[in-house]
């Protein structure tokens, strides 16, 4: 996952610091120059890196912090603002147009992931704003650009515009604006072509090209394992096109986060959005102090509600929790729990949203194929089994013949037997927990806590690619 390399290492400067009750200028130099070595190695601007560490040591050494009440504390908080505003401060708004037709305009380099971007992005309009999209493929140089548009446009259901590749990218962008008004599109993507590197030639088209449609939006979709060039690119596109935002892709790959982090400081270019994944809803709004909490390790915490929100209803959820706190929790409800789960995205990443959990976590890789291996260990249990799971508990022949059905091991059985008893005493545990009992700084503890006080329970459409 993006970042988590420079993630480790601004952990470790700040655990320099971290609960003292007294700092020291050499305190304070030690973390600094820790901080500076990250960002280097992460391979951040340096430009950008003399400035932001500048402006850190600044604030650090002031004697309000050195001579304060928890100085280690104030330190911590001065280096999240500063990496907030070095990311951009405040989350950039999307111009959608209330009434009328909105174009966005996407221009990147080839391989950047744009049209995988566009299609992405037709998603997330017609998901949270619902409005009705039209892909428009401009990319008449690689007929492969156009199929993937369309092919697309098939799995999502939104309406690719595409006239082929032998009209010129200006003659296909006034076609598509005709169609929209008449077929009642609300929102028009533009794909334009790319290149291996930026030439004049592309340049002058993309320019033809905006000044035919007049976006209310041109990003720049940027590959974020690019590193120090991603900003070069950035700023040729910026005096050419005049871009009001970026869309960050593979941010889910192994990139060390340079270009997120220079991006901003040295172009003025929003980041709008990122990509982390290869699913066509992995697109996120980027809010520059979620992923500055994200990346010295204090979690992400609205952003995980943000995704319960979107893929779990609040009905499925309290059943589920009156569920395990009754003591009635089965493999079914265990089933409909992991779906849950898949549907939110990989499992390492929502860990690393939870305060805290990294921490827990250290290493250790979660692979999210256990998922469908228990997916798989539970399809293989009769009806009867998945409603009661004493009837496996108690009887070695059940278990012998799930395993054998699943293609897994008896010991495997077994762990997925352990771990639905241990996560439905847990939840036993909390449901007697007084909260006013529960530490802030460590809730999970709360878990091990011996039951308090008894209290009573309560009641608990397939459209494809336009040819005109």
């Amino acid at each position: 996952m993006a970042f988590d390399q420079l993630s480790d290492r601004l952990q470790m400067a700040l655990r320099r610091v971290r609960g003292k009750g007294r700092l020291t200028e050499a305190d304070i130099e030690s973390m600094m120059r820790e901080i500076r070595l990250s960002l280097l190695e992460a391979d951040v601007n340096f430009k950008v890196v003399k400035e932001f560490t500048n402006q850190i040591k600044e604030e650090a050494l002031g004697d309000h912090i050195l001579k304060g009440l928890n100085p280690s504390q104030q330190v911590i908080k001065v280096v999240n603002d500063a990496l907030v505003d070095l990311l951009g401060k405040d989350t950039s708004v999307f111009a959608l147009k209330q009434t009328g037709t909105t174009h966005i305009l996407l221009a990147g380099l080839q391989g950047s992931g744009k049209t995988t971007s566009a299609g992405k992005l037709a998603k997330y309009i017609e998901k949270t704003h619902q409005k009705k999209v039209l892909l428009v493929a401009l990319d008449v140089y690689r007929p492969a650009a156009i199929d993937q548009l369309v092919t697309l446009g098939k799995q999502l259901g939104v309406a690719v515009f595409e006239l082929g590749t032998e009209e010129k990218p200006v003659s296909i962008a006034k076609k598509a604006m005709a169609f929209a008004q008449t077929e009642g599109f609300e929102v028009l993507i533009f794909d334009t072509a790319g290149r291996l590197h930026i030439d004049e030639a592309m340049v002058d088209e993309i320019k033809q090209i905006k000044a035919t449609v007049k976006p209310d939006e041109t990003f720049l979709v940027l590959d974020a394992m690019t590193g120090q060039d991603a900003v070069s690119v950035a700023e040729h596109f910026h005096k050419n096109l005049v871009l009001t935002g970026s869309i960050l892709t593979k941010l889910d790959g192994d990139t060390r986060g340079g270009a997120a982090l220079s991006l901003r400081k040295v172009t003025q270019v929003p980041i709008k959005f990122m990509g982390t994944g290869e699913k066509l809803d992995a697109l996120e709004v980027f809010h520059p102090e979620r992923m500055a909490s994200r990346i010295l390790g204090m979690g992400d915490v609205m952003t995980l509600i943000d995704k319960v929100t979107e893929n779990v209803s609040e009905d499925d959820m309290m059943n589920l929790m009156e569920k395990m706190m009754s003591g009635k929790y089965n493999y079914e409800d265990f089933l409909k729990q992991m779906k849950m789960i898949k549907r939110m995205g990989s499992l390492g990443g929502l860990m690393k949203l939870i305060p805290g959990a990294s921490k827990m976590m250290g290493k250790q890789d979660i692979d999210d194929k256990k998922l469908t291996t228990l997916e798989a260990i539970i399809q293989s249990m009769t009806k009867a089994e998945r409603k009661n799971p004493a009837l496996i508990k108690q009887n070695s022949g059940r278990r012998r013949r799930i395993a054998s059905g699943s293609g897994r091991s008896v010991a495997e059985i077994n762990r997925l037997i352990d771990t639905l008893e241990q996560q439905t005493q847990a939840m036993k545990r909390l449901s007697n927990v007084d909260p006013n009992t529960i530490n802030p700084n460590n809730p999970m503890a709360a878990l091990g806590q011996a039951p308090q006080k008894k209290q009573k329970k309560g009641k608990g459409k397939n459209r494809g690619g336009f040819r005109p």
